[in-house]
């Protein structure tokens, strides 16, 4: 089997390796380490993300018709997997081009598609995800916060928690129940809010991670007219499942991790001989890297040849993670003291990882779906 890529998409990576080696600022390395939750991070995605828009690189894998160019699955992972190995310069606008537009693109009225579309497209709006809620965060089906008809408005009241980006978000893509609690996934709702609205409250949550990344949304009798529905009302699993089989493999996380994996050993050995314990710690790092490589590849090449969403999905979200992770202990162990430095590659790396195998579903919820739909086994109760 041929794993290697064709001439021209060979002088594509270096195109968009050119760019991007023209476009980050000097202190992109210290930048890009704070995560994308950070302001600085934050606010470099605003003036970054039009730059990509320019050259049709932020949503080139939509259609046409809604300002992309068509791109092929293939070309656009290579895309994913530059920006990514440079540190991910899209900031938190990745999921905006990977999961929220394309739910917008399937599900999304006429109205809905032309007002939040092109906005994503430009590079010139920030979003949330609004799923998890303190008593509903692997079994999003159980979630409560409840959005109620009143005329031509929903009123929603409850809570989100985890919720990454939302200080800075314009706009949450918030799932609500709109059906009897008993109707579990059979009566959600996605609604597309705008994060100005009277009776919304955002608390930060200060984590190991760093500030700025995860909050707490407080939703307190919120007015958000029916016009922001997002497909049809009771069908919002339908949806946030669609967004969802995108973002789990979106993000070509290994590609930083493989960077960061060769930074770190390179450092490390400017230091002195590695101790005989660490040899196999890099290698299994670095297996670990090219089998998420590998099955993210699966699922591409599932995309590419216009398939159904598989298992696959979920195996290589476990992939990812595992990558990040193995890389994430490994910054510790190689970098020593060091890795006590805010801002340092060990830290940077340790802190990215942690919340990997949170994000769009924990390591559990992913190996709970491969084992009931790939191998067929009863659902966990």
């Amino acid at each position: 089997m041929d794993f290697g890529w064709s001439d021209e998409e060979s002088a594509f990576r270096r195109e968009v390796g050119g760019f991007l080696a023209a476009e980050l600022p000097a202190d992109w390395d210290a930048i890009s380490r704070d995560g994308p939750g950070s302001e600085a991070q934050v606010d470099f995605s605003r003036r970054f993300c039009p730059l990509l828009a320019e050259r049709g690189w932020l949503t080139p894998h939509w259609p046409r018709e809604h300002g992309g160019l068509g791109m092929s699955a293939w070309r656009y992972a290579i895309l994913a997997e530059e920006l990514w190995a440079a540190g991910e310069p899209r900031g938190p606008q990745y999921m905006n081009v990977n999961w929220i537009g394309p739910a917008i693109i399937r599900y999304g009225t006429d109205a809905q598609k032309r007002e939040h579309l092109s906005r994503i497209a430009r590079g010139d709006v920030l979003w949330c995800q609004g799923f998890s809620e303190p008593n509903a965060g692997s079994d999003l089906a159980s979630l409560t916060t409840r959005a109620a008809r009143s005329g031509s408005s929903y009123v929603v009241r409850g809570q989100k928690v985890w919720t990454s980006y939302a200080k800075s978000a314009e706009l949450c893509f918030l799932l609500v129940r709109t059906g009897e609690p008993e109707a579990r996934h059979r009566g959600l709702a996605v609604l597309l809010v705008p994060m100005d609205r009277r009776g919304i409250e955002v608390r930060e949550i200060d984590t190991v991670i760093g500030a700025h990344y995860f909050h707490e949304v407080f939703f307190d009798d919120v007015e958000v007219p029916a016009s922001c529905l997002l497909g049809p009302e009771n069908a919002g699993w339908e949806v946030a499942m669609y967004a969802l089989q995108y973002e789990r493999v979106g993000l070509p996380r290994y590609a930083r991790a493989a960077r960061a994996l060769e930074e770190l050993a390179l450092a490390a050995a400017q230091r002195g001989p590695l101790p005989a314990r660490i040899a196999p710690q890099i290698a299994e790092a670095r297996a670990l890297c090219d089998a998420a490589r590998l099955l993210y590849y699966r699922v591409i090449d599932q995309r590419a040849r216009d398939l159904p969403p598989t298992a696959d999905a979920n195996v290589a979200r476990v992939a990812l993670t595992m990558a990040d992770r193995a890389v994430g202990d490994l910054a510790l162990e190689l970098s020593g003291s060091e890795a006590l430095v805010d801002g340092s590659l060990g830290d940077s790396s340790f802190r990215t990882a942690l919340p990997a195998g949170i994000a769009t579903g924990t390591n559990e919820v992913q190996l709970g779906l491969v084992a009931e739909r790939l191998l067929g086994l009863p659902r966990a109760r």
